[in-house]
């Protein structure tokens, strides 16, 4: 017990917390943040790039980091991949569990085998005292049939209202405020079927709330241990259902994107097996199949940055495959 416990307090205590000893600032224009290379950051391959507090009149402003490959260059053009958490990603020095994605490590091994086309990863950071807030499927509260005034405990084990959540502004940040100046800034495609988002557990559930809000956006979607659960595991939870609505009302139909879901069954992901079939009859009634669409079980897995990084290659090769 108390080791889900902990498990739990994970999906929202993240620190944001970077060690940066000396680093080269970087203008990108004169209207732009000014950022700079991350010279500390203990990567694989590639670069990393730091908008310390990116500004933002939608949400709380916060770091962005961009992860540029080694072979980037100006003169092609590149896929962008949109991860949240992104201060758990690629330097398990710096988080505070000492885990990370590895995702320099696997995305630099995808591009040289041909696996996948070249991009770039927006790896957004979240607040820990707000990231249940911001990552929460806020639209799908509308399909609670129950009161509403005051709503069940958020992971953090504290009463939440309607005005608390901020879902629907994260994605506004992320849409109108953020991707212009990945597009501006960076030799990118800037079409749907090069623009791709990615997250775990409240992550997996923001990942698939923007495919839904933004179709036109985003062309797929990773969704790794999604919180099914949408807050603390309780009996009698109405999130479960409600998100299950929203999506068979708003996830987009087959035909124009990709949508890849995964599972363990350790620690927190213990919960999610059983949600299971109904995301495959959502996937089937929405016109997806195997082709377009993945729901995968990997047995003994945790709710964890290291069992998310031993099988990142799969969502990875699911959307960005060339």
């Amino acid at each position: 017990m108390k080791k889900l416990l902990f498990i739990i307090g994970t999906i929202f205590i993240t620190s944001c917390k970077s060690i940066i000893n000396k680093h080269t600032e970087v203008q990108n224009g004169t209207s732009n943040p000014t950022s700079f290379v991350v010279k500390s950051a203990v990567l694989s391959k590639g670069k990393l790039i730091r908008i310390a507090r990116f500004p933002s009149r939608k949400i709380t402003p916060r770091p962005v980091d961009v992860w540029l490959p080694a072979t980037y260059s100006k003169d092609k053009k590149y896929a962008v991949l949109y991860m949240h958490d992104g201060q758990m990603l690629f330097d398990s020095t710096t988080t505070w569990n000492k885990q990370e994605w590895n995702v320099d490590e696997w995305a630099t091994r995808l591009v040289d085998e041909k696996q996948v086309k070249d991009f770039i990863v927006v790896a957004i950071h979240n607040i820990p005292q707000m990231r249940w807030q911001d990552l929460f499927p806020e639209k799908a509260i509308g399909y609670i049939s129950k009161d509403k005034s005051t709503l069940q405990k958020s992971i953090s084990g504290k009463p939440v209202t309607i005005k608390d959540f901020n879902g629907d502004k994260y994605l506004e940040f992320m849409v109108e405020e953020l991707k212009p100046l990945i597009d501006k800034t960076y030799a990118v495609h800037t079409d749907r079927e090069n623009t791709f988002v990615m997250g775990s557990s409240m992550g997996g559930l923001m990942s698939m709330y923007a495919i839904s809000e933004y179709p036109n956006v985003f062309g797929a979607a990773a969704c790794l241990s999604t919180h099914w659960v949408g807050a603390l595991p309780i009996e009698n939870n109405p999130y479960p259902e409600s998100i299950f609505k929203y999506m068979e009302h708003n996830l987009p139909k087959a035909g124009s994107h990709k949508l890849y879901f995964d599972y363990g069954n350790k620690t927190l992901d213990q919960h999610y097996p059983q949600y299971a079939p109904r995301v495959n009859r959502i996937l089937k009634s929405k016109g997806y199949t195997e082709t377009d669409s993945k729901n995968l079980f990997f047995e003994g897995t945790d709710h964890s940055e290291n069992s998310w990084n031993q099988r990142l290659d799969q969502p990875l090769v699911f959307l960005l495959s060339n």
